[in-house]
């Protein structure tokens, strides 16, 4: 009987302090699994450590090891969506480089894909990052889960086990902003949930700052929801149904011997009219941002090297 195939994925980007011990533990985990075969790819997306150093050596003695290298860094996004499109097994497993998806979860992900589920995802219970930190992103899913348009899971990033069905889906998106917890919910599928305490970043510091969260809230916001668009047709009516009694007002009020300014007019009518049209121009760009970039056919990635393919 033929063996099935797992794929697991990780990106990375000057993981030099990481990728190493990410590897031996995969390769640990696997080693327990003998009735399944593997594969276990790489994407790097122009390190300037060593990181390239480090998987080169490693895809050299491990042919198991499937290596990527990018041409230039083309962000997280992009570049991860590419790297897991690029998996073969029956089901495929995506995993961060920064130790914070535990590769120990790997036998739990797979009994829960035997046992008929599609998806496996691993949620966080609780973190070692700063409780702050876990705070805030618990208030994220909680603005996501209101303004979406289907079920969503909180503490999840899309660390998990996704079936080769699933996975077809994914790649049929085109999608230049893939975001598995958006897709999958959006396609139906049962998800089986495997609960675990995250550690924290064991080496190096994350690429993501105040800036790339907040984009990264954004476009998920936008690829979830088309609830901001209805929004604004409510926002506009609301601020008619405010200003036009209270332009009344001061027309009546005139009419009677209360003078106001010329500056007060003028100041009430342009401040009502900026903040409509800079609410309605921000929430369509950002729609109109998301539609270009799915329309216009660009690679995810260009490739500078492919080792072990």
């Amino acid at each position: 009987m033929e063996r099935k195939k797992i794929s697991l994925f990780t990106p990375c980007y000057n993981e030099e302090g990481n990728v190493q011990e990410m590897y031996e533990r995969v390769t640990n985990v696997m080693n327990t699994l003998p009735q399944y075969e593997y594969e276990y790819i790489f994407i790097d997306n122009k390190s300037t450590d060593r990181t390239r150093e480090i998987l080169r050596t490693i895809a050299k003695k491990d042919k198991h090891v499937k290596v990527i290298f990018n041409r230039r860094n083309f962000g997280p996004g992009r570049s991860g969506a590419y790297g897991f499109m690029q998996t073969t097994g029956d089901a495929s497993i995506c995993m961060a480089c920064d130790l914070q998806d535990p590769p120990e979860l790997i036998p739990e992900f797979i009994e829960k894909w035997e046992a008929g589920y599609k998806v496996v995802w691993g949620r966080k219970i609780a973190s070692e990052e700063s409780k702050l930190m876990f705070w805030v992103r618990g208030i994220y899913y909680k603005i996501i889960k209101l303004f979406s348009d289907h079920k969503q899971y909180e503490h999840v990033t899309g660390y998990g086990l996704y079936d080769r069905e699933v996975m077809d889906y994914i790649r049929a998106e085109h999608n230049p902003h893939l975001n598995l917890r958006y897709s999958i919910t959006e396609y139906g599928f049962d998800v089986g949930i495997v609960e675990f305490e995250q550690p924290s970043r064991k080496h190096g510091k994350s690429s993501y700052n105040f800036f790339r969260y907040l984009d990264a809230a954004i476009e998920s916001l936008v690829s979830t929801s088309q609830k901001p668009l209805r929004l604004i047709t409510l926002f506009g009516c609301v601020c008619m149904i405010v200003s036009l009694p209270i332009m009344v007002i001061m027309l009546i009020t005139s009419m009677f011997g209360v003078k106001f300014k010329k500056t007060a007019w003028m100041g009430q009518i342009g401040f009502l009219g900026f903040s409509i049209q800079t609410s309605v121009m921000g929430i369509l760009g950002e729609y109109l941002k998301d539609a270009l970039s799915r329309i216009i056919d660009a690679p995810l990635v260009v490739i500078e090297e492919r080792i072990n393919f």
